[in-house]
């Protein structure tokens, strides 16, 4: 089980990296975060694409939440506390986040685009829940991916040792937290919604 967990989620790491990457965009304008969301969804809209991800994104729940409760009395240290709380949370917010945009996308018939993830981020008082919510999720990834590091890196990279190493994961999970809360929310002065979203803020 370890072992599929772990092939799967280089699978949803990689999804996950050009997801990020796409939300980076953000600071850039909407025009250039849908101008690329465009071109990954040729890929990952695919028939195929989409098959392989939601199956791996299915798989690594069950598995994660298997492992969890089988390592949760076990672990010791910081990263292998870190590695099973952070792969909770992704567990928990693949479930809600996965579910949103499949029911955004074929019962609310939306697209599920820039505007509808930054919807919530962009309405009073629900950002006060989504802003940590999202916020959670990328530190979640990130830390996942640092205790990863840290408990299968055995050498030194650029003369950083292994602690440093994963510390520096943390770090630009910080940072890209930041800044893609920054972009989503147009540097923190607010994005206007279209009204076709309204039902996603109560309006």
């Amino acid at each position: 089980m370890k072992q599929v967990h772990y092939i799967l989620g280089l699978t949803i790491t990689s999804f996950i990296a050009v997801h990020l990457f796409n939300h980076l965009l953000s600071v850039l304008g909407v025009d250039t975060y849908m101008a690329f969301m465009d071109k990954m969804r040729l890929i990952y809209r695919s028939k195929a694409g989409e098959t392989v991800l939601l199956t791996a994104v299915v798989i690594q729940i069950i598995s994660g939440l298997r492992l969890f409760f089988a390592k949760r009395k076990r672990v010791n240290g910081f990263y292998e506390k870190l590695q099973i709380w952070t792969g909770l949370y992704l567990a928990i917010f693949l479930i809600v986040h996965v579910g949103a945009v499949l029911t955004g996308r074929y019962i609310l018939e939306l697209d599920t685009n820039f505007y509808f993830g930054a919807a919530g981020l962009n309405t009073f008082p629900l950002n006060l829940f989504f802003i940590p919510y999202y916020g959670a999720a990328i530190l979640s990834f990130f830390g996942h991916v640092a205790a990863i590091h840290y408990l299968k890196m055995k050498r030194e990279v650029f003369r950083l040792s292994v602690t440093q190493q994963s510390r520096f994961i943390l770090l630009t999970g910080i940072i890209v937290t930041i800044v893609v809360l920054y972009g989503l929310t147009n540097g923190f002065q607010g994005v206007e919604i279209p009204k076709e979203y309204d039902v996603l803020i109560g309006k």
